[in-house]
């Protein structure tokens, strides 16, 4: 069952016939659908917040395509994008996709080809979302942490025991298994295993 109720998919393109058809196909199918008949008018008040993905013509007059797909990607914007395409132009999607794009179809495409190429994008977007909800978390987790729970915290990662993290840090087992008890806590870690996963997750996203 598909869980489109705050996805939103926004098609750019230049043609309004087809344009219109992408609307009425995705709308019929309960999505709820943006129309731009130009890159310019897209960006003019795109928000890459919550989940959604792009339906793009990769040639249009002015900023092409591809021109706002790469303007997207030096934003830092992470939505999926799907690039509508002419014969001529596979080889141009295909090199945007090698670049990040999610997806491309190839003009004629069947309705259910755009169907499922979108809920791919959406379900991408929807797990971009929820990893960096985590990754949030756990930055917001680790930010309750005291200095010294922080030491505890990054010598128990590197796999160190008790009694080694307290040699390091000149203090006594029992105040290591105290701070590493409170630690655990506020990280809301289950195991070690829990806390070496998330907090490595995290920064590899870019967290602390």
């Amino acid at each position: 069952m598909k869980n489109n109720e705050a996805a939103i998919i926004h098609i750019v393109d230049d043609d309004e016939a087809f344009r219109d058809s992408l609307l009425w196909l995705l709308e019929s199918h309960d999505y709820r659908v943006v129309g731009h008949d130009s890159a310019e008018a897209f960006l003019e008040g795109f928000v890459s917040d919550g989940t959604g993905c792009l339906v793009l013509d990769i040639r249009m007059p002015g900023m092409s395509g591809l021109e706002l797909f790469e303007e997207l990607c030096a934003r830092g914007s992470d939505w999926p994008v799907i690039f509508i395409t002419g014969h001529g132009d596979v080889p141009m999607a295909v090199q945007a996709v090698k670049r990040g794009a999610h997806d491309f179809l190839e003009k004629p495409f069947n309705q259910q080809s755009l169907l499922d190429a979108v809920e791919s994008a959406l379900a991408a977007s929807r797990s971009r979302r929820a990893s960096e909800a985590a990754r949030v978390a756990i930055e917001d987790r680790l930010a309750s942490l005291t200095s010294r729970e922080r030491e505890v915290l990054d010598k128990v990662i590197e796999g160190k025991m008790n009694k080694v993290i307290a040699d390091e840090l000149g203090i006594s087992i029992k105040t290591v298994e105290a701070h590493r008890g409170k630690m655990m806590d506020k990280m809301g870690a289950r195991s070690i295993a829990d806390l070496v996963q998330s907090v490595v997750a995290c920064r590899r996203q870019g967290g602390s």
